[in-house]
């Protein structure tokens, strides 16, 4: 953040919600610029760069080799590193076939599912269900490779409610960003047999290491500094109910800049998502910084 960005935020003349909105549209800018180097390296090793790139730069700017690590902790950082690369190598396979919003909308079903089974309430019940129906309807009537698509959102949305209790752990314990940033390089490890493969493209070519780079600063470095600020003024209720405008973001995103013109059937599929988020506020226990 600039530092004329930072005064008037510490002045109060920018407001919590028009930042969470300009770290969302980082969000899923970071993934539009990874789908455009798919051709050239593969999912598998865009999410490789975008992992271990965002790692280095917060263990840089944390300085995070400076702290005592116990063994108890490394444990925890490394289950939740593996979480969150495993998460974003598998979203990359899934936005690889399946238009940017539908995907974000499916890997909902994750956080909804974690508030469902965590509360219990008759709310998070009928979100849940909610959810469920419109990924039914976004992946259900879709071609096969849309399907398969529709899979790997729905294996990353797993992931992200495993990441999301691994991360309560890692935050209860005082690691909070030396534990993200450490975890991703740690992550990066676990998921590069799946993109060592494709680093041979980008040797002779620094701008596609360059592109990996910036989408895991877009979609990781920035969204999540941004939600530290956000957090400390918006009460969570207030904050789980702006998380309904991120598939409508990522749809925008994947309109503008991949030109992917959502159908109505996929209108209301994501739809039906955004009015589930939107029901189940109350009881969302996690915040927005571990989404995809």
């Amino acid at each position: 953040m600039s530092a004329s960005v930072e005064r008037n935020w510490r002045a109060g003349r920018i407001s919590p919600e028009a930042l969470f909105a300009v770290g969302a549209v980082s969000q899923y800018l970071g993934a539009a610029t990874a789908f455009e180097l798919f051709d050239e390296m593969g999912p598998g090793t865009v999410a490789l760069l975008r992992v271990a790139g965002a790692g280095a730069v917060l263990v840089v700017l944390r300085r995070s080799w400076r702290r005592h690590w116990s063994r108890i902790e490394l444990a925890w950082t490394a289950a939740f590193g593996a979480a969150l690369a495993s998460m974003n190598l598998f979203f990359y396979l899934a936005i690889e076939r399946v238009p940017l919003g539908n995907s974000v909308a499916i890997e909902f079903i994750g956080p909804i599912a974690v508030a469902a089974f965590g509360t219990r309430t008759l709310r998070s019940g009928w979100a849940l269900a909610l959810a469920i129906a419109g990924v039914v309807v976004l992946a259900g009537f879709a071609p096969p490779e849309a399907q398969l698509g529709a899979l790997f959102s729905l294996i990353a949305g797993t992931l992200w409610a495993g990441y999301i209790i691994l991360g309560h752990r890692v935050a209860r314990s005082g690691m909070a960003v030396d534990g993200l940033g450490v975890g991703m390089l740690i992550g990066a490890v676990v998921i590069s047999p799946a993109g060592f493969s494709g680093l041979d493209a980008g040797v002779g070519a620094p701008l596609l290491l360059a592109g990996g780079v910036a989408a895991g600063v877009l979609s990781n470095v920035i969204p999540y500094g941004i939600d530290q600020l956000v957090m400390q003024r918006l009460e969570r209720a207030r904050f789980a109910l702006l998380q309904a405008l991120l598939p409508v973001t990522a749809t925008l995103i994947g309109l503008a800049w991949l030109s992917q013109v959502p159908s109505l059937r996929e209108v209301a599929g994501i739809a039906a998502v955004i009015a589930a988020i939107v029901i189940n506020r109350e009881s969302d226990p996690t915040p927005r910084d571990v989404i995809p």
